[in-house]
């Protein structure tokens, strides 16, 4: 992982955020800190099944 890549995201997304604020927008995330924590395990188990090599192919297994 590049951590200027990570360093951008995350300037980018401080700045999407205050924009959301300065204009009233309802920020389109996850209002809490479970919320969000809900993302990240996402993203972790997806991580996780790729380290792993495990997984199941649904669009081969279908033959599309």
């Amino acid at each position: 992982m590049n951590p200027v890549f990570v360093v951008l995201a995350t300037l980018a997304g401080l700045t999407v955020g205050a924009f959301f604020a300065f204009l009233r927008i309802p920020v389109p995330a996850p209002p809490s800190l479970a919320g969000v924590m809900g993302i990240v395990g996402v993203w972790l188990g997806y991580r996780l099944v790729h380290h792993f090599d495990a997984g199941f192919d649904v669009v081969e297994a279908l033959g599309l």
